[in-house]
């Protein structure tokens, strides 16, 4: 490190996801088709925003993600989001079978909208689903009060 103090893990991670699943051009990033940046890249975008983040820091806030929202590639010089995108790419997951039942988390406030329309992506590109409801809850808690809705089929 460069002797200034570490920032916040939270604070990088939040920052780490709005810019490599949303904003990317609003820092000057640019992202492969794939979701790829350049970690030299987004360094020096973090140290432009008084994040003085290396790449052994940068490592640990994506080790550490409690849900792994990040990946470095194998060489260690680009970094992505594994989901979550609202800006187009291609992450290139394989298509699996779904289990039978899945859940999604979201806020009481949207219930009746849900039940109306169904489930919409909004601004990005798929709906997130969970494999189990206290996934699905944690994930709606986190704008307010949480409620799991599970569909089957």
């Amino acid at each position: 490190m460069t002797g200034e103090p570490e920032p916040d893990a939270t604070q990088i991670s939040r920052f780490l996801s709005w810019v490599l699943r949303h904003a990317p051009h609003e820092v000057g990033l640019s992202l492969d088709e794939a979701g790829w940046a350049e970690v030299s890249a987004l360094l020096v975008v973090c140290q432009a925003r008084g994040m003085m983040l290396d790449r052994a820091g940068l490592a640990r806030v994506v080790d550490s993600s409690d849900k792994q929202r990040f990946a470095l590639s194998s060489d260690g010089q680009r970094i992505r989001a594994v989901q979550g995108h609202s800006v187009p790419v291609a992450l290139g997951h394989p298509l699996r079978e779904p289990p039978p039942r899945l859940y999604h988390g979201t806020v009481g406030r949207f219930l009746e909208a849900i039940a109306r329309e169904g489930l919409q992506p909004g601004q990005r590109h798929h709906v997130h689903l969970s494999a189990d409801p206290q996934t699905a809850s944690a994930v709606g808690s986190r704008r307010g009060e949480g409620r799991g809705a599970h569909r089957e089929g």
